[in-house]
């Protein structure tokens, strides 16, 4: 057993040595630096993929014997690693590493410049090898299964059609009822926010709700996003904009939220495949939680307020806390998916399921992404991108080989209203505390009922023994009626 730990813990080192080498690509590393960058990441995870998947590994998962129940679970996940990882050829791997680490600045330079065209060959080549990817892991109605197995294990492309269909169904109406109310105008979060003052009020906020700098930090990327190395090493970075408040203060909490659940995972999985989050679904719950329903609530401004009016004097100095709450929290169709207000933002992500299936099945192709991408958005949304950098260039995840990810942002907005339900039915005061800036029963409770598990409970079984119930709309749909119903005096 104590073989299997050891060897377990040299290929996550691998693992999050290759992540530390991708954080760096995203934040520091010198542009030409991308071609060497891309081949190192690759040797590294090819590395750790050949000795996860090599017969000595197989040889002491059989003969190895639990010790504890940390051990039996750590056992059983390893086995599904290893029998995932088995189908799929190393070199594959390392090209698709190679493939992503060229992609990443391919994209960053498209962005900058509005030239899709300097990202295609590239996103051509991820696609590509994101269906050989599909094929080696297997699936049994659709090649997009076995791509979403990768971020929420057990769920499949039908099942998520049908959730958000029955959320469409809902969620449509909403939108044409907040379109027909009064207009809540959003200038209070537009204006003079200075980069240093936004990049202080950020980190000084993320620090009280529980993000610890003592293991971790903050810094700045085109895309924001989070990245752990160990239990005791989670990084976050944002982007600011100096003149609206919304992208750099709300991503703030967004990855803030990503960390917390990382630096909540129980020590004694450090250096195991154990200590990750179990899905993307529930991770993408914590972010969501934490940015939305904590940080865009009215309890929360009645705290931070003043504090915001003495950090952006000029922009705030004669601003009411009801009008910048109303503000923060306005809805209206938007172009830029980080930005979107919490109604919309679910159409966001169903706009680009739909994409990456018709991409994986050939029913559109790389070339006829920015007309999809433009033609949708006028379709399901109303507005149409001026340009690429605002459409179809817009997000990181193409070219991270991501593809099968999006759905998982729905998922877990659906889950953090359902866990933050069950929270306040524990914590009855938790408005309260919320509005005196106090925070920790709700971390704690999050910690003991979500954090400290990592992969040893599935997304299913925690929301089930979390909150009563396995997935459902039910919660999130009754939050956003009853907080916009507010809002918009219906």
């Amino acid at each position: 057993m104590q073989d299997l730990r050891d060897r377990l813990s040299r290929i996550t080192d691998l693992s999050h040595a290759a992540a530390i080498l991708e954080w760096d690509q995203e934040t520091y590393m010198p542009e030409g630096a991308e071609e060497s960058r891309a081949r190192q990441v690759a040797t590294l995870r090819s590395f750790a993929h050949e000795l996860l998947t090599d017969d000595d590994t197989s040889r002491l998962l059989e003969s190895a014997t639990p010790e504890s129940e940390v051990d039996q679970d750590l056992v059983r996940i390893t086995r599904k690693d290893v029998e995932k990882a088995t189908k799929v050829p190393a070199d594959l791997i390392a090209r698709m590493a190679v493939a992503s680490g060229r992609s990443k600045g391919a994209w960053q330079k498209a962005r900058a410049t509005n030239n899709f065209s300097k990202f295609a060959p590239h996103l051509s080549t991820i696609v590509d090898l994101t269906i050989e990817h599909a094929e080696a892991l297997g699936y049994s109605e659709s090649p997009y299964d076995a791509l979403l197995d990768q971020y929420e294990e057990g769920m499949t492309t039908a099942q998520v059609a049908r959730v958000f269909s029955d959320l469409r169904e809902q969620l449509v109406p909403l939108v044409k009822t907040i379109a027909a109310a009064p207009p809540i105008t959003d200038t209070a979060v537009h204006g003079n926010f200075p980069h240093e003052a936004q990049w202080a009020f950020g980190i000084e906020v993320a620090k009280q709700l529980g993000y610890n700098f003592h293991h971790g930090r903050q810094d700045v990327s085109a895309h924001p996003f989070s990245t752990a190395f160990s239990i005791t090493d989670v990084r976050i970075t944002t982007r600011v904009d100096p003149q609206f408040f919304n992208p750099g203060f709300f991503g703030t909490l967004h990855e803030a939220g990503h960390a917390m659940y990382e630096q909540g995972i129980d020590m004694a999985l450090e250096g195991t495949p154990l200590a990750d989050g179990t899905s993307l679904g529930i991770h993408e719950s914590q972010s969501r939680l934490w940015e939305n329903l904590i940080g865009r609530s009215r309890p929360f401004w009645q705290h931070y307020f003043p504090r915001a009016q003495k950090a952006f004097p000029e922009a705030l100095g004669r601003v009411d806390m009801e009008t910048f709450y109303r503000s923060a929290n306005a809805v209206a169709p938007s172009l830029i998916r980080v930005e979107a207000d919490e109604v919309t933002y679910n159409l966001h992500i169903m706009l680009r399921f739909e994409l990456e299936q018709d991409l994986i099945s050939g029913k559109i192709t790389v070339e006829d992404l920015p007309r999809e991408w433009n033609d949708r958005m006028e379709d399901w949304l109303g507005i149409r991108p001026s340009s690429d950098s605002e459409g179809v260039l817009q997000d990181i995840h193409w070219s991270l080989g991501a593809i099968g990810y999006f759905p998982t942002y729905a998922i877990g907005n659906l889950m953090s209203a359902q866990l933050f339900a069950a929270a306040k039915r524990s914590i009855p005061d938790l408005d309260v505390k919320t509005a005196n800036g106090d925070f920790s029963d709700l971390l704690l409770w999050l910690r003991t009922n979500v954090h400290q598990y990592g992969r040893r409970k599935s997304s299913g079984q925690i929301l089930q023994d979390a909150t009563g119930s396995p997935l459902s709309a039910d919660s999130w749909m009754e939050y956003v009626n009853s907080k916009f119903g507010d809002l918009y005096g219906f």
